[in-house]
């Protein structure tokens, strides 16, 4: 399986009722890694493009908290677009992919779930590094 095949999507379990709902998403049950970091993107402009990397070894749930946005993969072989846009549908991110994230709607929140902390050694921030990376076969299975 590809590393673009691993990334999919997945339900969020969804508790709802008269006064609103709940999202549940619980590390090591309905993702397959520990929870080390959040963090959420907000205020973009329907013209911002964020990422534009790939890891190493992270893995990452992506959720649209708020409003939508496309995510683009590419593994260096195969490409696709997935589109975010409810709460209950997360993406998984599994490393050796890279990732752009663009179109958000007008009050779009990106919500991400880290498997690891900050780590800057762990990126691949030009395209062309990604590309050798994924000749070389050097991310983390």
């Amino acid at each position: 399986m590809t590393p673009i095949d691993q990334c999919r999507l997945i339900d969020i379990r969804t508790i709802s009722s008269e006064s609103g709902a709940i999202g549940v998403i619980e590390a090591e049950a309905d993702i397959p890694f520990a929870v080390k970091r959040v963090y959420y993107l907000f205020g973009t402009q329907p013209s911002s493009v964020r990422a534009g990397h790939a890891h190493r070894a992270l893995r990452q749930l992506l959720v649209a908290s708020s409003g939508g946005f496309d995510v683009s993969l590419d593994d260096g072989h195969h490409k696709r677009v997935v589109r975010l846009d409810h709460p209950s549908k997360g993406l998984l991110l599994v490393p050796g992919v890279w990732r752009v994230v663009s179109n958000f709607t007008a009050g779009a929140c990106l919500l991400c779930l880290a498997s690891a902390h900050f780590d800057e050694a762990d990126y691949i921030r030009e395209h062309a590094d990604f590309l050798e990376a994924v000749r070389r076969n050097e991310f983390v299975a």
